[in-house]
Protein backbone atom coordinates (compact mmCIF):
# COMPACT_ATOMS: atom_id res chain seq x y z
CA UNK A 1 0.00 0.00 0.00
CA UNK A 2 1.38 3.17 -1.19
CA UNK A 3 2.20 5.55 1.72
CA UNK A 4 0.21 8.89 2.79
CA UNK A 5 1.66 12.06 2.32
CA UNK A 6 -0.16 14.90 4.27
CA UNK A 7 0.96 18.68 4.66
CA UNK A 8 1.47 19.41 7.97
CA UNK A 9 3.52 22.78 8.00
CA UNK A 10 4.03 25.74 5.91
CA UNK A 11 6.11 28.97 5.63
CA UNK A 12 5.86 31.82 3.14
CA UNK A 13 7.86 35.03 2.29
CA UNK A 14 6.28 37.17 -0.58
CA UNK A 15 5.78 40.03 -2.24
CA UNK A 16 2.31 40.60 -0.70
CA UNK A 17 2.82 39.25 3.15
CA UNK A 18 5.16 37.69 5.00
CA UNK A 19 3.64 34.53 7.40
CA UNK A 20 0.87 32.57 6.63
CA UNK A 21 -1.80 35.13 8.20
CA UNK A 22 -0.65 37.99 5.86
CA UNK A 23 -0.18 35.95 2.94
CA UNK A 24 -3.96 34.73 3.13
CA UNK A 25 -5.40 37.48 4.14
CA UNK A 26 -3.50 39.30 0.41
CA UNK A 27 -4.25 36.37 -1.47
CA UNK A 28 -8.05 36.88 -0.63
CA UNK A 29 -8.64 40.52 -0.86
CA UNK A 30 -6.53 40.81 -4.23
CA UNK A 31 -3.84 42.67 -3.09
CA UNK A 32 -0.76 43.34 -5.31
CA UNK A 33 2.42 42.99 -4.22
CA UNK A 34 4.02 44.30 -8.13
CA UNK A 35 5.69 48.35 -7.18
CA UNK A 36 7.81 49.93 -9.29
CA UNK A 37 11.28 49.73 -8.79
CA UNK A 38 13.58 53.72 -9.00
CA UNK A 39 17.27 50.70 -9.26
CA UNK A 40 15.27 49.34 -12.82
CA UNK A 41 14.59 53.01 -13.96
CA UNK A 42 18.06 53.83 -12.70
CA UNK A 43 19.67 50.58 -15.17
CA UNK A 44 17.33 51.48 -18.02
CA UNK A 45 15.37 48.16 -17.63
CA UNK A 46 12.50 48.23 -20.05
CA UNK A 47 10.82 46.44 -17.14
CA UNK A 48 10.80 48.49 -14.32
CA UNK A 49 8.14 46.87 -11.80
CA UNK A 50 8.59 44.03 -10.03
CA UNK A 51 7.53 41.64 -6.60
CA UNK A 52 9.81 42.11 -4.03
CA UNK A 53 9.65 39.95 -0.80
CA UNK A 54 10.41 42.50 1.91
CA UNK A 55 12.59 41.90 5.43
CA UNK A 56 12.91 44.46 7.95
CA UNK A 57 16.30 44.29 10.11
CA UNK A 58 13.94 43.40 13.10
CA UNK A 59 12.73 40.53 11.49
CA UNK A 60 15.99 39.08 10.04
CA UNK A 61 17.19 39.36 13.77
CA UNK A 62 14.46 38.12 15.04
CA UNK A 63 15.30 34.41 13.27
CA UNK A 64 19.01 35.03 13.33
CA UNK A 65 22.11 35.84 15.13
CA UNK A 66 24.36 38.12 13.51
CA UNK A 67 27.46 35.30 12.51
CA UNK A 68 24.51 33.07 11.16
CA UNK A 69 23.68 36.09 9.30
CA UNK A 70 27.10 36.38 7.76
CA UNK A 71 26.72 33.85 5.44
CA UNK A 72 23.29 34.84 3.59
CA UNK A 73 21.62 36.39 1.09
CA UNK A 74 18.30 37.11 0.07
CA UNK A 75 17.50 34.06 -1.34
CA UNK A 76 18.92 31.95 1.92
CA UNK A 77 17.20 34.37 4.23
CA UNK A 78 13.86 33.50 2.15
CA UNK A 79 14.22 29.97 2.18
CA UNK A 80 15.68 29.87 5.90
CA UNK A 81 12.79 31.81 7.08
CA UNK A 82 10.20 29.82 5.03
CA UNK A 83 11.68 26.93 6.50
CA UNK A 84 11.62 27.70 9.87
CA UNK A 85 8.23 28.54 9.73
CA UNK A 86 6.89 25.97 8.25
CA UNK A 87 8.75 23.81 10.82
CA UNK A 88 6.73 25.65 13.93
CA UNK A 89 3.79 24.83 12.00
CA UNK A 90 4.01 21.75 11.92
CA UNK A 91 4.58 21.78 15.58
CA UNK A 92 8.16 20.83 15.76
CA UNK A 93 10.32 23.21 18.22
CA UNK A 94 14.03 24.52 17.05
CA UNK A 95 16.65 24.04 19.16
CA UNK A 96 19.45 25.78 20.12
CA UNK A 97 22.52 26.22 18.43
CA UNK A 98 24.52 24.22 20.76
CA UNK A 99 22.37 21.35 20.22
CA UNK A 100 23.77 18.20 19.60
CA UNK A 101 20.73 16.33 18.22
CA UNK A 102 20.10 15.53 14.66
CA UNK A 103 16.65 14.51 13.02
CA UNK A 104 17.75 11.46 11.54
CA UNK A 105 14.32 11.13 9.84
CA UNK A 106 13.56 14.52 8.60
CA UNK A 107 14.87 15.95 5.32
CA UNK A 108 14.56 19.23 2.91
CA UNK A 109 14.77 19.84 -0.79
CA UNK A 110 14.17 23.58 -1.07
CA UNK A 111 15.13 24.71 -4.61
CA UNK A 112 16.41 27.48 -6.60
CA UNK A 113 16.56 28.93 -10.45
CA UNK A 114 19.35 31.07 -9.83
CA UNK A 115 19.94 31.06 -6.23
CA UNK A 116 23.20 32.85 -4.82
CA UNK A 117 23.61 35.43 -8.57
CA UNK A 118 23.72 38.86 -6.54
CA UNK A 119 26.30 37.76 -4.73
CA UNK A 120 28.06 36.87 -7.55
CA UNK A 121 27.43 40.12 -9.22
CA UNK A 122 27.81 42.61 -6.70
CA UNK A 123 30.98 40.60 -4.44
CA UNK A 124 32.58 37.56 -6.15
CA UNK A 125 33.02 39.25 -9.63
CA UNK A 126 33.93 42.51 -8.93
CA UNK A 127 36.37 41.95 -6.10
CA UNK A 128 38.12 39.26 -8.02
CA UNK A 129 38.63 41.27 -10.91
CA UNK A 130 40.06 43.84 -8.91
CA UNK A 131 42.49 41.28 -7.21
CA UNK A 132 40.91 41.57 -4.01
CA UNK A 133 40.18 37.96 -3.45
CA UNK A 134 41.86 37.77 0.17
CA UNK A 135 38.69 40.07 1.17
CA UNK A 136 36.28 37.80 -0.31
CA UNK A 137 35.07 36.18 3.33
CA UNK A 138 34.99 32.50 3.93
CA UNK A 139 31.21 32.40 3.73
CA UNK A 140 31.73 33.21 -0.22
CA UNK A 141 30.70 29.58 -1.56
CA UNK A 142 28.17 29.17 1.03
CA UNK A 143 26.32 32.31 -0.65
CA UNK A 144 27.02 31.58 -4.33
CA UNK A 145 26.67 27.61 -4.48
CA UNK A 146 22.97 26.64 -5.83
CA UNK A 147 22.26 24.40 -1.82
CA UNK A 148 23.20 27.22 -0.23
CA UNK A 149 19.89 28.12 1.18
CA UNK A 150 19.50 23.95 1.99
CA UNK A 151 22.39 23.57 3.43
CA UNK A 152 21.65 26.20 5.98
CA UNK A 153 17.83 25.21 6.61
CA UNK A 154 19.61 21.34 7.38
CA UNK A 155 22.00 23.20 9.80
CA UNK A 156 19.68 25.42 11.47
CA UNK A 157 17.02 22.56 12.22
CA UNK A 158 19.65 19.72 12.71
CA UNK A 159 18.06 17.38 9.31
CA UNK A 160 19.82 14.41 9.08
CA UNK A 161 17.97 13.07 6.19
CA UNK A 162 18.50 14.20 2.58
CA UNK A 163 19.28 17.68 2.30
CA UNK A 164 19.58 19.02 -0.98
CA UNK A 165 18.57 21.72 -3.96
CA UNK A 166 17.20 20.84 -6.86
CA UNK A 167 16.94 23.25 -9.52
CA UNK A 168 15.09 23.09 -12.67
CA UNK A 169 14.26 26.51 -13.82
CA UNK A 170 10.17 27.81 -13.02
CA UNK A 171 9.42 23.87 -12.31
CA UNK A 172 12.05 23.92 -9.76
CA UNK A 173 9.57 24.43 -6.41
CA UNK A 174 6.76 22.51 -7.79
CA UNK A 175 9.64 19.58 -8.23
CA UNK A 176 11.11 19.29 -5.21
CA UNK A 177 8.00 19.08 -3.17
CA UNK A 178 7.52 15.98 -5.70
CA UNK A 179 10.65 14.64 -4.96
CA UNK A 180 10.68 15.21 -1.48
CA UNK A 181 7.14 13.16 -1.25
CA UNK A 182 8.52 10.10 -3.20
CA UNK A 183 11.74 9.65 -0.49
CA UNK A 184 8.71 9.55 1.91
CA UNK A 185 6.65 7.31 -0.05
CA UNK A 186 10.12 5.10 -0.24
CA UNK A 187 10.44 5.19 3.80
CA UNK A 188 13.32 7.15 3.85
CA UNK A 189 12.38 10.00 5.80
CA UNK A 190 9.20 10.44 7.54
CA UNK A 191 9.26 14.26 7.62
CA UNK A 192 10.96 16.50 4.26
CA UNK A 193 10.37 20.27 4.73
CA UNK A 194 10.28 21.21 0.19
CA UNK A 195 9.89 23.95 -1.83
CA UNK A 196 11.76 27.00 -3.30
CA UNK A 197 13.06 30.20 -3.10
CA UNK A 198 14.72 32.67 -4.88
CA UNK A 199 16.39 36.20 -3.76
CA UNK A 200 15.78 39.68 -5.23
CA UNK A 201 18.56 39.88 -7.94
CA UNK A 202 18.66 42.60 -10.92
CA UNK A 203 21.51 40.67 -12.27
CA UNK A 204 18.81 37.69 -13.03
CA UNK A 205 15.88 39.67 -13.97
CA UNK A 206 18.62 41.64 -16.55
CA UNK A 207 18.64 38.30 -18.20
CA UNK A 208 15.28 37.69 -18.77
CA UNK A 209 14.69 41.96 -19.72
CA UNK A 210 17.29 41.38 -22.44
CA UNK A 211 15.04 38.64 -23.71
CA UNK A 212 12.07 41.11 -24.17
CA UNK A 213 9.78 38.64 -22.10
CA UNK A 214 9.04 41.04 -19.10
CA UNK A 215 5.88 43.41 -19.49
CA UNK A 216 7.51 47.12 -20.23
CA UNK A 217 4.21 48.59 -20.60
CA UNK A 218 2.67 48.63 -17.02
CA UNK A 219 5.86 51.08 -15.57
CA UNK A 220 3.47 53.97 -14.14
CA UNK A 221 0.70 50.78 -13.27
CA UNK A 222 2.91 48.52 -11.22
CA UNK A 223 -0.56 46.40 -10.48
CA UNK A 224 -2.03 46.31 -13.50
CA UNK A 225 1.55 44.66 -14.88
CA UNK A 226 0.96 40.79 -14.02
CA UNK A 227 -1.64 40.08 -16.38
CA UNK A 228 -2.03 36.39 -16.67
CA UNK A 229 -5.22 35.21 -19.57
CA UNK A 230 -5.57 38.65 -20.31
CA UNK A 231 -5.68 39.73 -24.01
CA UNK A 232 -2.97 42.60 -23.22
CA UNK A 233 -0.80 40.25 -21.63
CA UNK A 234 3.15 41.76 -22.47
CA UNK A 235 4.78 39.57 -20.57
CA UNK A 236 5.54 38.46 -16.68
CA UNK A 237 6.76 40.51 -13.73
CA UNK A 238 9.69 38.84 -11.39
CA UNK A 239 9.26 38.20 -8.63
CA UNK A 240 10.83 36.27 -5.21
CA UNK A 241 10.46 34.86 -2.30
CA UNK A 242 10.29 31.05 -0.58
CA UNK A 243 7.36 29.03 0.01
CA UNK A 244 8.19 25.76 2.21
CA UNK A 245 5.68 22.53 3.12
CA UNK A 246 6.52 20.46 5.51
CA UNK A 247 5.27 17.19 4.40
CA UNK A 248 5.01 13.72 6.24
CA UNK A 249 3.86 10.23 6.17
CA UNK A 250 0.61 10.33 7.48
CA UNK A 251 1.86 7.58 10.08
CA UNK A 252 4.26 10.04 11.57
CA UNK A 253 1.80 13.17 11.67
CA UNK A 254 -1.06 10.90 13.30
CA UNK A 255 1.49 9.45 16.14
CA UNK A 256 2.45 12.92 16.96
CA UNK A 257 -1.29 14.57 16.79
CA UNK A 258 -0.18 16.98 13.88
CA UNK A 259 -2.89 19.42 12.23
CA UNK A 260 -3.11 18.03 9.08
CA UNK A 261 -3.50 20.88 6.21
CA UNK A 262 -4.14 18.50 3.38
CA UNK A 263 -3.21 15.18 1.42
CA UNK A 264 -0.76 15.17 -1.18
CA UNK A 265 -2.22 12.75 -3.47
CA UNK A 266 -0.76 12.66 -6.79
CA UNK A 267 2.59 14.12 -8.75
CA UNK A 268 4.36 14.14 -11.57
CA UNK A 269 7.38 15.25 -13.07
CA UNK A 270 8.70 14.86 -16.74
CA UNK A 271 10.28 16.74 -19.76
CA UNK A 272 8.75 17.45 -23.28
CA UNK A 273 12.61 16.52 -24.86
CA UNK A 274 12.29 20.07 -26.66
CA UNK A 275 10.28 18.19 -29.50
CA UNK A 276 6.80 18.34 -30.95
CA UNK A 277 6.85 22.18 -30.65
CA UNK A 278 9.27 22.29 -27.96
CA UNK A 279 12.16 23.88 -27.01
CA UNK A 280 14.26 25.77 -24.39
CA UNK A 281 11.85 28.39 -23.43
CA UNK A 282 8.57 26.69 -24.87
CA UNK A 283 6.59 23.61 -23.61
CA UNK A 284 6.00 20.82 -26.01
CA UNK A 285 2.31 20.49 -25.25
CA UNK A 286 2.10 15.92 -25.44
CA UNK A 287 4.59 16.37 -22.48
CA UNK A 288 2.21 18.85 -20.59
CA UNK A 289 -0.52 16.30 -21.04
CA UNK A 290 1.82 13.57 -20.36
CA UNK A 291 2.59 15.03 -16.65
CA UNK A 292 -1.01 15.84 -16.18
CA UNK A 293 -2.61 12.78 -16.79
CA UNK A 294 0.89 10.73 -14.72
CA UNK A 295 -0.25 12.69 -11.69
CA UNK A 296 -3.60 11.78 -12.01
CA UNK A 297 -2.61 8.31 -12.12
CA UNK A 298 -0.56 8.72 -9.15
CA UNK A 299 -3.54 10.03 -7.46
CA UNK A 300 -5.88 7.42 -8.76
CA UNK A 301 -8.45 10.00 -10.05
CA UNK A 302 -10.29 11.58 -12.85
CA UNK A 303 -9.61 14.84 -14.76
CA UNK A 304 -13.37 15.23 -14.10
CA UNK A 305 -12.89 15.22 -9.96
CA UNK A 306 -10.20 17.99 -10.37
CA UNK A 307 -12.10 20.98 -8.28
CA UNK A 308 -9.61 23.80 -9.52
CA UNK A 309 -6.11 24.42 -10.90
CA UNK A 310 -3.53 26.56 -9.79
CA UNK A 311 -2.08 27.26 -13.10
CA UNK A 312 1.43 28.21 -14.04
CA UNK A 313 0.36 31.07 -16.14
CA UNK A 314 2.65 33.63 -16.55
CA UNK A 315 1.08 36.63 -18.43
CA UNK A 316 3.10 35.32 -21.94
CA UNK A 317 2.47 33.98 -25.00
CA UNK A 318 2.03 30.35 -23.60
CA UNK A 319 -0.90 31.36 -21.27
CA UNK A 320 -4.28 29.76 -23.78
CA UNK A 321 -1.93 27.01 -24.87
CA UNK A 322 -1.64 25.73 -21.29
CA UNK A 323 -5.53 26.06 -20.61
CA UNK A 324 -5.66 23.55 -23.55
CA UNK A 325 -3.23 21.18 -22.64
CA UNK A 326 -5.62 21.49 -18.55
CA UNK A 327 -8.30 20.47 -20.77
CA UNK A 328 -6.87 18.04 -22.98
CA UNK A 329 -4.45 16.45 -19.94
CA UNK A 330 -7.72 16.24 -17.65
CA UNK A 331 -10.12 15.18 -20.73
CA UNK A 332 -13.09 17.29 -19.91
CA UNK A 333 -15.04 19.71 -22.07
CA UNK A 334 -14.55 23.89 -21.68
CA UNK A 335 -18.07 23.49 -20.05
CA UNK A 336 -16.69 21.09 -17.25
CA UNK A 337 -13.51 22.87 -16.81
CA UNK A 338 -12.26 23.46 -13.64
CA UNK A 339 -12.15 26.78 -11.87
CA UNK A 340 -8.85 28.54 -12.70
CA UNK A 341 -6.50 30.93 -10.70
CA UNK A 342 -3.54 32.40 -10.86
CA UNK A 343 -1.39 33.37 -7.70
CA UNK A 344 1.19 35.41 -10.40
CA UNK A 345 -1.24 38.01 -11.06
CA UNK A 346 -0.51 39.07 -7.21
CA UNK A 347 2.83 38.42 -6.84
CA UNK A 348 4.59 37.93 -9.98
CA UNK A 349 6.84 34.94 -11.43
CA UNK A 350 9.41 34.18 -8.18
CA UNK A 351 10.79 31.75 -11.14
CA UNK A 352 12.48 29.04 -8.94
CA UNK A 353 10.70 29.75 -5.72
CA UNK A 354 6.89 29.86 -7.64
CA UNK A 355 6.19 26.64 -7.45
CA UNK A 356 6.42 26.71 -3.72
CA UNK A 357 4.67 29.71 -3.10
CA UNK A 358 1.71 29.09 -5.17
CA UNK A 359 1.98 25.15 -3.47
CA UNK A 360 1.18 27.32 -0.12
CA UNK A 361 -1.63 29.33 -1.78
CA UNK A 362 -3.06 26.07 -2.98
CA UNK A 363 -3.32 24.31 0.60
CA UNK A 364 -4.43 27.09 2.05
CA UNK A 365 -7.27 27.32 -0.11
CA UNK A 366 -8.12 23.91 0.02
CA UNK A 367 -8.04 24.11 4.01
CA UNK A 368 -9.98 27.57 3.95
CA UNK A 369 -12.64 26.66 1.44
CA UNK A 370 -11.66 29.41 -0.87
CA UNK A 371 -10.80 30.16 -4.25
CA UNK A 372 -8.65 33.68 -4.78
CA UNK A 373 -9.31 35.98 -7.42
CA UNK A 374 -6.95 36.22 -10.45
CA UNK A 375 -5.88 39.81 -11.16
CA UNK A 376 -6.00 42.34 -14.65
CA UNK A 377 -7.99 39.30 -16.62
CA UNK A 378 -10.84 40.84 -17.34
CA UNK A 379 -10.16 41.00 -21.16
CA UNK A 380 -9.64 36.88 -21.57
CA UNK A 381 -7.20 36.45 -24.15
CA UNK A 382 -9.67 35.17 -27.01
CA UNK A 383 -8.72 31.72 -26.89
CA UNK A 384 -9.43 31.54 -23.64
CA UNK A 385 -12.85 32.68 -23.78
CA UNK A 386 -14.71 29.71 -23.96
CA UNK A 387 -13.36 28.79 -20.66
CA UNK A 388 -14.86 32.32 -18.87
CA UNK A 389 -16.83 30.64 -16.53
CA UNK A 390 -14.14 28.72 -14.80
CA UNK A 391 -11.72 32.18 -14.72
CA UNK A 392 -11.66 33.30 -10.46
CA UNK A 393 -11.27 37.26 -10.98
CA UNK A 394 -12.62 37.82 -7.61
CA UNK A 395 -11.99 35.15 -4.27
CA UNK A 396 -14.71 32.88 -4.53
CA UNK A 397 -15.79 30.66 -0.69
CA UNK A 398 -16.14 27.22 -1.99
CA UNK A 399 -16.96 24.68 0.45
CA UNK A 400 -17.05 22.07 -1.40
CA UNK A 401 -13.21 22.51 -2.58
CA UNK A 402 -11.94 18.73 -2.60
CA UNK A 403 -9.21 17.95 -5.27
CA UNK A 404 -6.84 20.79 -6.43
CA UNK A 405 -4.03 20.70 -9.09
CA UNK A 406 -1.44 22.63 -9.41
CA UNK A 407 1.73 22.35 -12.15
CA UNK A 408 4.41 24.43 -13.34
CA UNK A 409 6.62 24.27 -16.30
CA UNK A 410 9.86 25.42 -17.01
CA UNK A 411 12.86 26.29 -19.32
CA UNK A 412 14.59 23.31 -20.81
CA UNK A 413 10.34 22.25 -21.57
CA UNK A 414 9.98 20.43 -17.83
CA UNK A 415 6.99 19.81 -16.37
CA UNK A 416 5.55 19.16 -12.70
CA UNK A 417 2.24 18.67 -11.17
CA UNK A 418 1.26 18.00 -7.77
CA UNK A 419 -3.12 16.99 -6.59
CA UNK A 420 -4.05 18.51 -3.56
CA UNK A 421 -7.00 16.64 -1.70
CA UNK A 422 -9.09 17.98 1.28
CA UNK A 423 -7.86 16.04 4.48
CA UNK A 424 -10.99 13.46 5.27
CA UNK A 425 -9.99 11.22 8.28
CA UNK A 426 -11.59 8.33 6.68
Amino acid sequence: MKTRVVVTGMGVVSPIGNGLEAFEKSLREGHSGIRFQPELEKLQFGCQVAGVSELSEETINSYFSEEQQIGMNSHILFACIAAMDAWKDAGLEILPENSEKVHWDCGAIVGTGVGGIDTIGERLVPMTNEGRVRRLGSTIIERVMVSGASAKVGGLLGLGGQVSSNSCACSTGTEAIAEAAWRIEQGLCNRMLAGGSEGVSLYTWAGFDAMRVLNRNHNQSPEKASRPMSASAAGFVPGSGAGVLMIESLESAQARGARIYAELIGKAVNCGGQRMGGSMTAPNPTGVQRCIQEALTNANIQGSQVDAINGHLTATFADPYEIQNWQQGLQVTPETFPRINATKSLIGHALGAAGGLESVACVLQIYKKFIHGSLNCSDLHEKIKDYQHSVIQETQDFPDLRVLAKASFGFGDVNSCLIFKAWESK
